[in-house]
C-alpha cells in the first residue's frame, strides 16, 4: 500500500502513514484534541491544510459550515491521509503533574511503581522501597482520549464498538512506561500500584462497563484487582504483584481513596474536605468516624470541553486573568498567542467580570451582548457563562449536601484540600468570589497530585490497608437526594 507524508507545522514533525489512514490515528499524540470522541461535533480537532488535498463528504462539509470554517480547514476526526499533506496544528505542551511530597514510611525491599491512571493524563514514579527515593518518572497523555475527552463519551464508544480496544491500549501504554522506567535497573520490581477512577479501573481490569453507563451508575466490580506482568504481557519484567486499588463507588475511584490516604483525613478527629477538580469533580467530607463522598458532573467545563474556546491547560491557554480597572492582564501558557481558555482562567474571567460589574449575579452579561472579549483573540459567550454556572453549582451543591448529611456546618470544617492538576493552578480568592467553594481562604490547601502521592504511600502498606478507609466511607448519590435540585438552583447564582 502507498505511503504518504504528513508534515505538521509549526511542530516541525514529519510522519509517514499508509494512504487512507484516518488522521485521528496519528494526530492525537501531537496535541490535537478529540473531546467529542471523533463524531465531528465539537470542532476542537480542526487542522488547516497548507499543502495537499483532503477529500470531504457532505457530512464533513456540513460540519465545517456549522463551525464557520472556510475551505482551508478540515476536521481531523473526519479526515484521512489521501495524499502528501502539510497541516497547521496547534503546538501543545500539556501540564502533567507528578509528585515529590515527602511522607513517612516503613522501608521495604526491591523497587515499586505507583501509577495515577487519569482520564486525561498518566503519570508513574519508580521508587526504591528501601529508601523511598524516586528513581524515574514517566508521564503521558491517556491514549484513550482519541475516543473522547470525557468518561461518558468513552463509555458510549466502548458500548458500541466493544471495550477491548480501551483495555488493550491502556495496558500497552502503561507497560511501555514501566519498561522505560525499569531500563538499567538492577533491583527486582516488587510491586506496582495503580489508582484511577472507576471507569479507568473497569477498562484496565477488563470488567463489564454496562452498569456504569446507565443510572444508577453502580457496579459490583469495584474491588482490588491483582495481575502479574505475564498476564498483562509485560514480558520485559517479572512481577506477580500488579495491584489496581479498589473504587469507593460509582464514579469515585481509587484515585480518591489514595487522596484520602494522602491527606490523612481518615485519621483526624476534626472535619476535612477533599475536592479533586479533575475530569470529574469528586468530593469527600468527614473525619475518623465517618467519610461521605460523591461525584459531580463538573469536570467538562473546567477542562474546556463545553466552553466555546475552552481547552485543557496546554500551550496557548489563558490560565489566569488579573484586572486593574479597565486593564486586563491575561497570562498564557507558553507565553505565546492565546488560543483559548482553560479552567483556572475561566474562574478568573468570571470573577473579573463580576468585580467590574460587567456581569450580574445570575450570570447575565450586563451589556446585553451575547459575548465578551477577554482579549483580541479569546471571548466568553453567554452560553459559556451558563456552563460555568452549572459546573460551579454542582460542586457547591455537592459540598452542601454532604455537610448537611453529616449534621455539621461549614464552620466545623478545619481543612479544605484541593487536589488535581487543575486545582493546583486556580486562584483561591476567585474560587471563593464566584461561590464555588464557600470556605475561608486560609483553610484551603492546594495538594497537587494527591492520587499519585497516595499511590506511593500504598506501596509501603499492606494490601489490606484500604479496608480501614473503606469501612468508614460511604458513597452518596447526589441526584437521589430529595433536596439536591433546590440546593443546586440556589448555588447557580453568584
Amino acid at each position: 500500500m502507498k505511503t504518504v507524508s504528513v508534515k505538521l507545522v509549526p511542530l516541525g514533525k514529519e510522519l509517514q502513514a499508509r494512504e487512507g489512514t484516518p488522521l485521528i490515528d496519528i494526530l492525537h499524540e501531537y496535541g490535537v484534541e478529540f473531546p467529542c470522541g471523533g463524531k465531528g461535533t465539537c470542532g476542537k480537532c480542526r487542522v488547516k491544510v497548507l499543502e495537499g488535498e483532503i477529500d470531504t463528504d457532505p457530512n464533513h462539509l456540513d460540519r465545517l459550515s456549522e463551525l464557520g470554517l472556510d475551505s482551508d480547514w478540515r476536521l481531523a476526526c473526519l479526515s484521512s491521509c489521501s495524499s502528501d499533506l502539510v497541516l497547521e496544528v496547534g503546538q501543545y505542551e500539556t501540564i502533567i503533574q507528578a509528585d515529590e511530597t515527602a511522607f513517612e514510611f516503613t522501608p521495604g525491599t526491591g523497587l515499586g511503581i505507583a501509577f495515577d491512571l487519569g482520564t486525561t493524563t498518566l503519570v508513574g514514579q519508580l521508587l526504591d522501597l528501601s529508601t523511598g527515593k524516586i528513581l524515574a518518572v514517566e508521564t503521558a497523555m491517556n491514549p484513550q482520549k482519541v475516543y473522547g475527552s470525557d468518561l461518558i463519551t468513552r463509555l458510549e464508544t466502548a458500548l458500541h464498538d466493544g471495550p477491548e480496544e480501551m483495555t488493550g491500549i491502556i495496558r500497552v501504554k502503561i507497560g511501555e512506561m514501566i519498561e522505560r522506567m525499569m531500563k538499567n535497573q538492577d533491583s527486582p520490581l516488587d510491586r506496582v500500584v495503580i489508582v484511577g477512577n472507576t471507569v479507568m479501573h473497569h477498562f484496565f481490569c477488563g470488567h463489564d462497563i454496562k452498569s456504569l453507563s446507565f443510572y444508577p451508575f453502580e457496579s459490583a466490580n469495584t474491588e482490588m484487582a491483582r495481575f502479574s506482568t505475564r498476564a498483562l504481557e509485560w514480558n520485559y519484567v517479572d512481577c506477580s504483584q500488579v495491584w489496581f486499588y479498589p473504587s469507593i463507588g460509582s464514579f469515585v475511584g481509587s484515585d480518591i481513596l489514595a487522596g484520602i490516604l494522602a491527606t490523612g483525613m481518615y485519621k483526624k478527629e476534626g472535619y476535612s474536605v477533599l475536592i479533586d477538580l479533575g475530569t470529574n469533580g469528586e468530593i469527600v467530607i468527614g473525619n475518623n468516624k465517618r467519610l461521605l463522598c460523591a461525584s459531580t458532573a463538573a469536570g467538562p467545563a473546567f477542562e474546556g470541553a463545553r466552553i466555546s474556546q475552552g481547552m485543557q491547560a496546554t500551550t496557548g491557554a489563558i490560565s489566569s486573568i488579573l484586572s486593574k480597572g479597565e486593564d486586563w492582564q491575561c497570562t498564557v501558557i507558553g507565553r505565546g498567542e492565546a488560543k483559548g481558555i482553560c479552567g483556572s482562567g475561566l474562574i478568573d474571567a468570571v470573577a473579573v467580570l463580576l468585580d467590574n460589574q460587567l456581569m450580574g449575579d445570575f450570570g447575565e452579561i450586563q451589556s446585553g451582548e451575547p459575548e465578551i472579549n477577554l482579549n483580541s483573540r479569546v471571548k466568553l459567550t453567554q452560553k459559556d457563562i451558563q456552563e460555568f454556572q452549572l459546573a460551579k453549582a454542582a460542586i457547591a451543591a455537592g459540598i452542601e449536601i454532604l455537610i448537611r448529611k453529616l449534621g455539621i456546618s461549614s464552620l466545623d470544617v478545619k481543612d479544605v484540600f484541593i487536589a488535581g492538576g487543575f486545582g493546583n493552578y486556580i486562584n483561591l480568592s476567585n474560587v471563593v468570589r464566584v461561590g464555588m467553594l464557600e470556605f475561608p481562604e486560609e483553610r484551603m490547601h492546594k495538594l497537587g497530585n494527591s492520587a499519585l502521592m497516595g499511590g506511593k504511600m500504598f506501596l509501603f502498606e499492606d494490601t489490606s490497608h484500604p479496608s480501614a478507609i473503606l469501612e468508614i466511607t460511604e458513597h452518596v448519590s447526589l441526584e437521589s437526594e430529595p433536596d439536591f435540585q433546590d440546593i443546586f438552583v440556589e448555588k447557580l447564582a453568584f
